[in-house]
């Protein structure tokens, strides 16, 4: 079965959802950290499910490119919300 390829963040029209999206995740970030969950254990989890809802969309391979780009992103700061050292 052909799926079609990973659509790209800056490529979606959809920012407003994204927005929404990303606002229900720090939600459930917050409550894990007030419910003593620790904040790395967290994350690793949200990667793995965030990887594991994506592959099922778009195929193992989409989801493999994506990542590739994932090392050069983090060096960029894309990710990064405080200041840069």
């Amino acid at each position: 079965m052909m799926r079609q390829a990973l659509p790209r963040i800056e490529d979606l029209s959809a920012a407003e959802e994204k927005r929404a999206a990303l606002s229900y995740v720090n939600e459930a970030f917050a409550e894990a950290i007030l419910s003593g969950v620790e904040a790395d254990c967290f994350a690793q989890a949200a990667i793995f499910t965030a990887l594991q809802e994506l592959v099922e969309t778009y195929g193992e391979e989409a989801v493999a490119h994506f990542a590739e780009r994932l090392p050069e992103r983090i060096r960029c700061g894309e990710f990064s919300v405080g200041l840069r050292q």
